[in-house]
This record gives C-alpha cells, sequence and structure tokens, in this order.
C-alpha cells in the first residue's frame, strides 16, 4: 500500500512550498446615523461600482463589496482589506458601514434600493439581473452581508503534487480534480466552520415583520435563535424553493457544469408567469430556474476568472478551476474589516486537509446526511450536545469538532516547519478554545453583547459600527495610498464612460446574444 496523500505532503521540504493566494470579498450596508438602510446613491467619490477594482456594490445601492488582490499572505489581504475600508470610511460622511450580517432596520422591499451600474449594456444585464431577485425572492433576503473567502495554490505546487501522487493528466485537469477533490469534503466538514464562524444569531424585527418564524424575542425590537449559529444561513437568510429542486453535483467538473447549466435553460413555471418584462422594463433574464451561474446559492463554489462578456460555465470548462470560493462565512461584527487573521489562517489549514484527506464521490444518500448536519449545526449549532450523523453513527457537536481539530493539529505543525513561526497552530488554538467554552462561539458572543450593553439588534450593530468607523478613520491612510484609491476611482468613472459610449447594440439584442452564447 503506497503512502497516503498525508505522508505525501509530509514529504515536502520549505523549498518547496510557496505558500497559498488569497483574497477576500467583504459585504456590508451602508447605513444611516439613525441605522436605517442608506437611500443615497453609491457615492461618486468611492468609482464606478461597475468597474472599479477594489470597490463595487453586491445586490443593493446600499450594499457595499470590498475586494482585495490576490494575496501571497494572510497579513498582505487584511492590510489590503483595511486599507479599503479606510478610504470608504472616510468618505461616507454621516453614513455607517454596517458589520453585523444581518441587515439594520428595514421598512419593507421599497427601502432596498437595487444597484444601478450606468448605461452600458453589461451594466444593464447587472441591474436586470437584480430585479429578476427582486421579483423571484424579494429584496429583504439581497440586504443580508457576508465575506466570501477565496483561496488556490500556485502551479509550483499542483507540478509537484501532480508527480507526488503519480497522476498523468494535463495540469488543467488535474488541478480541477484535486479543487473538486477538496471541495467534496469540504461539503462533509462545513458545518464545523458554521459552530465556528457563524456570528448572526440576531436580527432586527423589520427584517421579518411580515414572515413566520419560530425565533425568540429579544426586546421591541430584536428577535433571535436561543441556539443559532447564524440566521444569514438559514431559512430567513439565502433560500429559493425553485433551488430546492435542482440537484448540483459537485463530484467533478464536467457533472457540476452541466448540472448548473440545466438549471440555467429549464423553465420554471412561476418564473414564466412572471415574463421577463413589465412594459418595456424588464424584470429577469430569462424564466429559468437560474437566471444566471451566480444565482445558485451554495456555501462554495469552484471558480474560474471570466472574461468580459464570458459566462462562468464557459470559462470553467474551457480553462479549468482557478480558485474555490468559501461563500458560508458571516462577517465577523468585532472585527472592523469582518475577518480577523486567526480565522483566515484556520480556513487555509482547512481547506488544505480537505484537499489531503481521502474523498470518495458523494451518493445521493450522503448528499442528504451532511445537507442535514449543516443546516442543524446553523439553526442549533449552540447547543455542543447536538447530535450529528458521522460515518453512520450520530456523535455530538463537540465530539465531532474536537476530533476534527485534533486531525489538523499534526498539518498545522508542518505548515509552521515549512514557513517557520506557530501561525498555523495558534489558529488551530483559537478554534480550539470555540470547542473547549461554546459561550466563546461568535453567536454567542453576539448575544453576550447585546446582553451587556442592554442593546437590541440595531442599536447594538450601529454602536459597533460607529465604534469601528472611528478606529478606521483615526488610523487612515498614507497619502500614497490615499492618492491611490482616489486615481482608481478616477479611472473607474471613465472606464465607464468609455464602456457607455462605446455600446451601440440596443440592449434586447445584447441581451438575446448573450442568452445565447
Amino acid at each position: 500500500m503506497g503512502a497516503s496523500r498525508q505522508q505525501l505532503f509530509q514529504q515536502f521540504s520549505a523549498a518547496q512550498w510557496h505558500g497559498f493566494r488569497k483574497g477576500v470579498e467583504k459585504e456590508g450596508l451602508r447605513v444611516d446615523r439613525n441605522g436605517f438602510i442608506a437611500q443615497t446613491p453609491h457615492p461618486k467619490v468611492l468609482g464606478s461600482a461597475l468597474t472599479h477594482p477594489r470597490i463595487t456594490t453586491d445586490y443593493s445601492e446600499s450594499l457595499l463589496e470590498l475586494i482585495t488582490p490576490v494575496c501571497d499572505s494572510t497579513e498582505g489581504m487584511l492590510a489590503a482589506l483595511r486599507e479599503t475600508h479606510s478610504f470608504v470610511q472616510m468618505h461616507l460622511g454621516d453614513e455607517v458601514f454596517w458589520s453585523p450580517s444581518m441587515p439594520c432596520e428595514l421598512r419593507g422591499d421599497e427601502s432596498i434600493p437595487i444597484a444601478e451600474y450606468g448605461t452600458s449594456n453589461i451594466g444593464q444585464l447587472k441591474h436586470v439581473y437584480r430585479q429578476g431577485l427582486a421579483v423571484r425572492y424579494g429584496r429583504m433576503m439581497q440586504s443580508i452581508a457576508g465575506a466570501h473567502y477565496n483561496l488556490s495554490l500556485p502551479d509550483s505546487f499542483w507540478s509537484l503534487w501532480q508527480t507526488a501522487v503519480g497522476n498523468d493528466q494535463t495540469l488543467q485537469d488535474f488541478k480541477s480534480d484535486q479543487y473538486f477533490w477538496l471541495v467534496r469534503n469540504f461539503r462533509r466538514r462545513s458545518w464545523l466552520l458554521m459552530y465556528l464562524f457563524g456570528a448572526s444569531p440576531a436580527l432586527d424585527a423589520s427584517f421579518v415583520s411580515d414572515m413566520p418564524h419560530d425565533l425568540t424575542r429579544f426586546n421591541d425590537n430584536t428577535w433571535y435563535g436561543e441556539d443559532t449559529t447564524s440566521l444569514r444561513m438559514g431559512d430567513l437568510g439565502y433560500h429559493n424553493n425553485a433551488q430546492s429542486s435542482l440537484d448540483i453535483c459537485f463530484n467533478k467538473l464536467s457533472t457540476y457544469t452541466d448540472t448548473l447549466a440545466r438549471a440555467i435553460h429549464t423553465p420554471w413555471p412561476v418564473y414564466e408567469k412572471i415574463g421577463t418584462r413589465r412594459g418595456d422594463q424588464f424584470i429577469q433574464i430569462n424564466t429559468n430556474i437560474l437566471q444566471i451561474e451566480n444565482e445558485y446559492y451554495s456555501a462554495v463554489r469552484p471558480k474560474r476568472t471570466t472574461h468580459t462578456g464570458e459566462k462562468p460555465i464557459q470559462a470553467l470548462n474551457s480553462r479549468g478551476v482557478e480558485y474555490i470560493e468559501v461563500r458560508c462565512l458571516d462577517l465577523d461584527p468585532f472585527s472592523p474589516v469582518g475577518v480577523n487573521e486567526a480565522q483566515v489562517d484556520f480556513l487555509d489549514l482547512f481547506l488544505l486537509d480537505c484537499l489531503l484527506s481521502d474523498s470518495s464521490v458523494i451518493d445521493d444518500e450522503e448528499c442528504g446526511r451532511l445537507d442535514r448536519n449543516y443546516k442543524e449545526v446553523i439553526k442549533h449549532g449552540g447547543a455542543s450536545d447536538l447530535p450529528l450523523c458521522l460515518a453512520g453513527s450520530r456523535v455530538p457537536l463537540k465530539t465531532a469538532g474536537q476530533q476534527m481539530l485534533d486531525k489538523l493539529a499534526p498539518l498545522a505543525e508542518k505548515l509552521d516547519s515549512l514557513v517557520g513561526g506557530t501561525t498555523y497552530g495558534e489558529a488551530l488554538a483559537v478554534q480550539q478554545g470555540k470547542i473547549d467554552d461554546p459561550g466563546t462561539i461568535p453567536s454567542a458572543q453576539v448575544i453576550t453583547a447585546m446582553r451587556d450593553a442592554g442593546m437590541g439588534h440595531r442599536e447594538w450593530g450601529l454602536s459597533i459600527s460607529q465604534a469601528h468607523q472611528q478606529t478606521l478613520q483615526v488610523q487612515g491612510l498614507s497619502d500614497e495610498t490615499r492618492l491611490e484609491f482616489e486615481k482608481m476611482s478616477r479611472d473607474s468613472l471613465a472606464e465607464q464612460q468609455v464602456l457607455e459610449a462605446s455600446d451601440k447594440r440596443p440592449f434586447e439584442i445584447f441581451l438575446a446574444d448573450y442568452l445565447e452564447s
């Protein structure tokens, strides 16, 4: 019997290990000084939301999304994220950048302005897609914010790894297969991330003013789940009845893109009744289960950077998987930038172990079991004796979490030996503390902080957001960095103008061509 994948990696030397490539996309609402969603347009000083490389919007005109470049260290990535936050915070005027994942005060769908991207065809396409989300699911769900963590390994690693495991595929096909290997194990273990990093156990009463729920009242304007780790990822957050009919298969690239493509081309009767237009205005891209790939909600996505006008499925099929996007992370409301160093380093360790562990294909029975574990931890993970179904046995969450962290210890030690220092051991120890004391998980800390402050979700969220704003404004930016951001804003506005001036095709024709491609 040959060496295991873990044993093969243990043979890597420091000279052979070139680390991880990483980036983050962090969302957050702009709110007014009373804790109500901002009604103002995207600040022009922040540049064009369509073309700016670092500052854009997600669903709403009020929902900022800050994007880091690809970095080769956690320190570099967080520094880039902090710089972008600082520039934004310097230009919000009387507004505040909301820190929690669950939104501030809302007053129904009409209080949530849909993002605008100008008159270019690609800008109009982005807006119509968001209109489609509104008519399909309502806007409330789209006001929730999170952090997406992107991770890849350099080609220098993949070439060595391919030799180590004795594989003779093309490097592109090998990388894609290995990333899906990682994804399968991620799906088996993602419940642990919801326990360790779920940070949205409470919400403003305005979010559920006209919908049924089983939450507990915290005070007059706040509801919470007593053992909930993440309302964002639960039934009140990102959910979709039409998508529950999908059977997106994460076993390999071809099954993933084939099943996703099928969803994009399968009509859905409810959406057909809505139609694609209201008068002359487009309100959906199409009437299928998914308008585009991005509409599919999942905790993880295999990704490939797209060229202009290229669809994600086309990019994946032609050039393979480039990186993995972890999408289940709530914002860390206690961090001025929504994520923290120990969390990022642990994610690197966790994801690498997903690659290095055995990873058989997932059949329908296991798929159902994994989904149930994930949902159970989202809803009841604050109870550490919650039973999970693992390998045919019922195991208490605390026991299962301890087993998983114990398994990561040798890899953390190996990574620390490769890079020098104790980074990964320390990141693992931080998570171990959450297993030892469930009162220290972020969701429990949020409830404790609200109770200690005598505040509901709205007041506490505004208070902590204002504190982060002050911290970042005081730290400020160097003149050089500030001028660099100002130039990015100007350049992005100019780029949008060029796009709009060069677009000659009517949007209707552009959309038809896009759908046929």
